[in-house]
């Protein structure tokens, strides 16, 4: 259990448990199996197995079963008739479609973001900065820094306090960092991007919502070019 609770704790400074009250098991679950699709941990096309998944998450297989329904949904596994359930195969020829909502989404969350944040979204997000600042020195490798890249989008969306627009973000967001991570050995100034968010973070804190929508749209614009000079 100690496993699941590790594993699933960080990158959700606040959506999914309101009050900070203690998230049940299967959202638990559902977050870890979650974040080792999106950072590819497993495999796209790898097979997906209730019970091993239970045994490395600690819990039963209920927790797991309902946590593959939202992940089914969410297009990270799909299932086939007599075949089995798998991972989603990562598809470049999404990149553009996934772009066109983000470009239209992340700029409405950052202002809102702006626009609503608590003092305790304002906290998180100022250690998200601090977090940041070290990305530069070499301390992260790459696959730290994806992480914190998801747990600065993930706090932005949260700061917006629209649960349906923190909810579609999410969900493509995830879909994007899975195209990322797959050209990752290929890609250039990880650190750099990463490095992007800070500006963010600063305009969101200081309630500049117009400064905080230009910043969010240059950096899925930034994205998807980066993506593309790499294939």
């Amino acid at each position: 259990m100690q496993q699941l609770a590790t594993e699933a704790g960080g990158g959700e400074p606040s959506g999914g448990s309101p009050g900070g009250e203690e998230l049940s098991l299967a959202e638990r679950a559902y977050r870890a199996i979650r974040d080792r699709l999106v950072m590819l941990e497993i495999r796209p096309g790898a097979p997906i197995h209730e019970e091993q998944l239970a045994q490395s998450l600690g819990v039963g297989r209920t927790p797991v079963r309902e946590a593959l329904k939202r992940l089914q949904y969410e297009r990270l596994i799909t299932t086939y008739p007599r075949r089995g359930t798998f991972a989603t195969e990562v598809n470049i020829t999404d990149l553009a479609h996934i772009s066109e909502v983000r470009q239209e989404l992340e700029p409405l969350a950052a202002a809102q973001a702006a626009r609503r944040a608590t003092a305790a979204d304002r906290a998180v997000l100022t250690a998200l900065r601090q977090e940041l600042a070290s990305a530069d020195s070499g301390r992260h490798d790459d696959t730290e820094l994806m992480h914190l890249d998801l747990q600065v989008h993930r706090a932005v969306y949260a700061a917006a306090h629209n649960p349906y627009l923190e909810d579609t973000l999410v969900r493509h967001d995830n879909l994007a960092t899975r195209i990322w991570c797959l050209f990752l050995d290929r890609l250039s100034d990880m650190a750099g991007h990463v490095e992007e968010h800070g500006p963010l973070i600063e305009a969101i804190v200081a309630g500049e919502p117009e400064k905080a929508a230009q910043l969010a749209r240059g950096h899925v614009e930034g994205f998807e070019r980066a993506i593309r000079a790499a294939i």
